[in-house]
């Protein structure tokens, strides 16, 4: 088996899952318990807690566990708006957000918020200068995801950054669910208030997250409940998938430099064998583009279709992101970028890990023409 569809979901170390059973079977007590039991998992918690701040460079007291990227983004987005809602009514964010921020402010503006959608350029990158125009005295929070889940490109998350530490009165929301230990991201230095990271793409169990919140970012809680998670984030700590997430984190974070030259080695192979494929047209920018991804389109060949071909073969790869995939019609970000519904139809994504081979690679690209000459010849 050849598994590229790492943008989707990462196969979880098996440490974690070792992590995730006995933390399970040992501390299955509720944090919140008086009792002895639930005093040994309050302390495990709070070392899990004091460990993710410590990979993360910030202070414990920054670190809310959630569920995963969909909670944290809804989270940091819902929440920071609520909270500062008697500040302005002006919100920006761009036209090809994650479904859970975009969603999220498609909901805000029914409420009589104000959004400004930052358009992209072919390479599905926002201009500084544009966010600058279009920022505004009554803009009230900023949210851009620093990797884009289809394509792999890089926002100027720092430029950004550095512009709005001068703007007080706005909070700067990253979704850096794609970029974790794929895009290097200072949290401290970088001007960011509220950062948001799921478990599952760093090899990690499903069901797990942190929202990065800088101390005095005021948030409203989503959830009413027991005020678990300082105030901020109600309900039973996932304690077994806390200590699973942050265990998968440490691995990560230790193979972080080899990982991503290993990673960008494969991408240029793919890059280049891409190339020698009649009909394929690259989306994904060769420069300033997160090191796992690759989004291709195919001419002529509907992407499911592809999919599935390459399934025979135990090859796995996607067509949009995992959120959108069965949502009928061409990726809205692609579309963004300039390309037609067409051809943005006949596009897949390629997503690596660290554990990805050269071999991988060669196996796919030559699988890959031979699918696409036989389809090809099929559908004729």
């Amino acid at each position: 088996m050849i598994y590229l569809d790492n943008s989707a979901t990462t196969k979880p170390y098996a440490e974690v899952m070792d992590t995730y059973r006995t933390v399970s079977e040992q501390y299955f007590a509720n944090p919140s318990s008086l009792h002895s039991l639930g005093g040994k998992s309050e302390a495990l918690l709070a070392r899990s807690r004091d460990q993710a701040a410590s990979l993360l460079h910030v202070d414990p007291s920054e670190i809310v566990f959630t569920s995963g990227g969909t909670e944290g983004n809804n989270l940091a987005v819902k929440g920071a708006v609520f909270a500062y809602k008697n500040r302005g009514k002006h919100l920006i964010t761009t036209s090809i957000e994650h479904a859970s921020a975009g969603h999220a402010f498609e909901q805000l503006e029914e409420l009589g918020f104000e959004v400004t959608y930052l358009p992209v350029d072919s390479e599905g990158r926002i201009s500084f200068d544009q966010f600058k125009k279009a920022y505004r005295d009554d803009t009230i929070l900023v949210s851009v995801m620093h990797v884009n889940n289809e394509v792999g490109t890089i926002q100027p998350i720092a430029e950004i950054g550095a512009f709005l530490s001068q703007k007080p009165k706005t909070i700067f929301h990253v979704d850096h669910v794609q970029g974790m230990a794929k895009v290097p991201l200072e949290l401290k230095t970088s001007g960011i208030d509220l950062c948001t990271i799921s478990g599952h793409k760093f090899h990690g169990p499903k069901g797990t997250g942190l929202l990065y919140v800088r101390k005095g970012t005021l948030l409203s809680p989503l959830f009413a409940g027991g005020g678990q998670e300082h105030q901020l984030r109600s309900g039973t700590e996932n304690l077994p998938g806390i200590c699973g997430m942050v265990k998968a984190l440490r691995l990560t974070l230790e193979h972080e430099k080899e990982g991503i030259r290993h990673l960008a080695a494969l991408q240029s192979k793919l890059f280049e064998g891409l190339k020698q494929i009649n009909g394929a047209s690259v989306h994904t920018p060769e420069q300033l583009s997160a090191p796992h991804i690759v989004n291709v389109s195919l001419r002529g060949i509907k992407s499911e279709v592809l999919v599935h071909a390459l399934e025979k073969d135990e090859i796995y790869v996607s067509t949009k992101s995992a959120c959108s995939s069965k949502e009928n019609g061409a990726s809205g970000i692609l579309t963004a970028m300039g390309i037609s519904p067409e051809e943005a139809e006949q596009a897949i994504r390629i997503s690596m890990a660290y554990e990805t081979t050269e071999e991988d690679i060669d196996i796919f690209l030559a699988t890959l023409a031979d699918k696409v000459g036989q389809l090809k010849i099929v559908m004729r």
